[in-house]
């Protein structure tokens, strides 16, 4: 970083990821990239900005460069993941960044998938110096789907969790009950924007009937794919889900033997059904063909069954606690089904990032450490 001024590079870099966070859950398969373009003739102007576009393309460069047209040559652009060297959908990112004339790259982290990789070495190679590691921490953070999409195949795992003041989510019986007050509840509606799809599994289909939509004005288009963990396809077509599954797609996993009769009734409405092997790991088996789907981010608002499942199996990337003030009583539904919740909460895999108050709730989130 020698002759270039580490603190306005953290200043456009941040910025940058606060444009990529625009297209979080909007993006996929593709990660959510933010791009800046800065002329430093005297005082630092920008000149260009773009963030990855719905669907995934086109590219924040691309976008970026696009904005800036003629003021790009001789400037430099800041992006929060290694600009693309690949043919693909669109032409390579390196391509156009060189074809503008700019002179220096500044990316916050390497890019994983060995297809795109070459980004940074091409540039070099055209003559463009490139500077690696700003706001590294992060970008890592933004760009984990696609991180983790890349190396194990398999969508980022953030489990949602709202537990009463004495760790209950539920009344006996497995009724629902109202834990978290508004604000709590707008944060996971933000949430869900925010991701690729949301996972539950059939329990929580039948006893709440929910609808899994993101109802922050004018963000219903920002909604996740809903997917349904279903083994014996009991998902009703009488449901909020599969009524609006030609609105908001809903994705159910089933195992190999549920019956034909009940597919066929959902896929006429609308709803994917994918099946499972009969034998073998079928969480691991569902993440692995959400992946395959293009899904990177993946939010879980499963009940105890699922939340417990995912805990044991060691597939929670990042956890998110929310905590009402009242109690619900010795009777109520565990969180996490024939476990303490202290098996996320002290978790060896899993550290804390601190514990934000909102309204009368608060929020503990966790990330894998």
């Amino acid at each position: 970083m020698v002759g270039h001024d580490a603190l306005l590079d953290q200043r456009f870099m941040s910025l940058a990821l606060a444009l990529g966070r625009r297209g979080l859950g909007n993006t996929w398969p593709n990660p959510a990239v933010g791009a800046v373009v800065v002329r430093h003739d005297g005082e630092p102007v920008i000149v260009g900005r773009g963030w990855t576009q719905p669907g995934g393309r086109p590219h924040a460069e691309t976008e970026a460069l696009r904005r800036a047209g003629e003021a790009a040559r001789g400037a430099t652009l800041y992006a929060t993941l290694e600009p693309c060297s690949h043919h693909g959908k669109t032409p390579p990112c390196t391509d156009a960044i060189i074809a503008a004339g700019i002179t220096r790259v500044v990316s916050a982290i390497e890019d994983p998938n060995a297809l795109a990789g070459r980004g940074h070495a091409l540039l070099r190679a055209s003559g463009i110096v490139v500077d690696v590691g700003v706001g590294a921490a992060e970008a890592r953070r933004a760009h984990a789907g696609h991180i983790r999409s890349v190396c194990d195949h398999r969508p980022h795992v953030s489990l949602k969790l709202a537990v009463s003041a004495d760790g209950k989510v539920g009344l006996a019986g497995r009724k629902p009950a109202p834990i978290t007050g508004e604000a709590a509840r707008e944060r996971v509606h933000l949430m869900r924007a925010m991701n690729d799809a949301i996972l539950i599994g059939i329990g929580t289909a039948l006893a709440d009937d929910p609808q899994l939509t993101c109802r922050l004005p004018g963000m219903a288009s920002r909604s996740p794919v809903r997917v349904v963990f279903d083994a014996g396809l009991r998902l009703p077509v009488t449901g909020a889900l599969v009524r609006s599954a030609r609105a908001t797609p809903v994705w159910v996993m089933a195992g190999a033997d549920a019956p034909g009769e009940a597919e066929a009734a959902l896929v006429a409405r609308g709803v994917e059904v994918f099946r499972l092997p009969a034998t073998g790991g079928r969480l691991d088996a569902a993440l692995r063909v959400l992946a395959e789907r293009g899904i990177t981010r993946l939010m879980v608002e499963g009940g105890p069954t699922v939340a417990a499942a995912l805990v044991a199996a060691d597939l929670v990337d990042e956890a998110v606690l929310l905590r009402g003030p009242s109690p619900i009583g010795a009777d109520g539904i565990d969180a996490l089904e024939s476990m303490p919740l202290t098996a996320l909460t002290d978790s060896p895999k899993l550290r804390s990032l601190g514990v934000e108050t909102i309204g009368a709730d608060t929020i503990e989130t966790f990330e894998r450490a």
